[in-house]
């Protein structure tokens, strides 16, 4: 009676010392993302291409952030005297204090490579944000109550993704003229169904399985069954959606600034400085040859890392 008196009292000791299950269920919820992002980052570092992306891209928000501080000249300054002169490694230039040269108004176009990042990726990270909110809200509405709701949101989806993207942005940009709040709409408008495709799918395979029927018996509601289950699941597939719409809305940018239905011309952007040297790019190849390789470069290596985040999370291409 006394060793079995000892063993209740030690039992009853150690269970007073243990955290509550709620608290050890959080730890190991905590713990468990904290491994998930540690492996995620020691596989991007082992990827040479998606980690030299991820750098580069780093860079390249870095350069934004601080364009009126690293900007050797102002963007918009008008220097006639020194007008159309060659990067700084060319024996024809005369003035060394342009590395990159300058344009056909004697404006740097290194200073202007620097200011128009930070428009384009503006442009491109709201643009992700829009399609992304407007697409996850459609795909959970589509997903979850089916029925008549589910066949009109698909339908309209089907119907967008059925004309070329840039066909639509052409059509819209002309109807409602150019602009910056513009562009982002209508990059969102071509891209949200992307994401409803992938967040009702999602939805459709998480809501039939036993732990989301075991939660609805046990009175959760479908606010918390949708941000606790179903989001989380769909979070690798709509991370590669983004990487992949970023890419897509800075090629748009360039496209319809360069066509005048983009950013107004007198906001320097990558796509405005082809625009402004399509006349002349013959002659003076380093007008456009600059910020088409900025263009070039970051959509690859957005393109790199959504890769790379495709195949770590083991997401169908589909």
């Amino acid at each position: 009676m006394k060793r079995t008196g000892v063993k209740t009292m030690t039992t009853t000791a150690e269970a007073s010392q243990q955290p509550p299950s709620g608290e050890r269920k959080d730890t190991q919820v905590v713990a468990a993302r904290r491994s998930m992002w540690k492996a995620a980052l020691r596989s991007l570092y082992r990827s040479k291409a998606a980690f030299g992306s991820a750098i580069f891209l780093l860079l390249m928000i870095f350069i934004a952030l601080t364009a009126q501080w690293i900007a050797p000249h102002d963007p918009q300054g008008i220097d006639i005297g020194n007008r159309m002169l060659w990067p700084v490694w060319s024996a024809s230039n005369s003035n060394p204090i342009y590395l990159l040269g300058t344009d056909a108004l004697g404006r740097d176009i290194l200073s202007r490579l620097i200011f128009a990042s930070q428009m384009t990726l503006v442009v491109a990270i709201s643009a992700v944000i829009v399609s992304g909110l407007v697409g996850i809200f459609m795909g959970l509405i589509s997903g979850f109550f089916g029925s008549w709701m589910d066949a009109v949101i698909m339908r309209l989806a089907d119907l967008q993704l059925a004309f070329p993207s840039l066909l639509i942005g052409l059509i819209v940009m002309a109807l409602i003229g150019s602009g910056v709040v513009e562009l982002i709409f209508v990059i969102a408008l071509t891209q949200w169904a992307y994401y409803a495709r992938i967040v009702r799918s999602e939805v459709i395979k998480v809501r039939e399985t036993e732990y989301v029927q075991a939660s609805r018996a046990l009175g959760a509601g479908n606010m918390r069954l949708i941000f606790k289950h179903v989001l989380p699941n769909a979070l690798a597939s709509m991370l590669v959606v983004a990487s992949f719409t970023l890419a897509i809305a800075i090629y748009y940018e360039a496209s319809l600034s360069f066509f005048g239905l983009g950013i107004p011309p007198a906001i320097p952007t990558w796509g405005n400085m082809i625009a402004d040297a399509r006349n002349i790019m013959l002659r003076n190849w380093w007008f456009a040859f600059f910020p088409g390789l900025a263009i070039t470069f970051t959509v690859l290596a957005f393109n790199l890392l959504g890769d790379w985040v495709r195949d770590h999370f083991d997401v169908k291409a589909e």
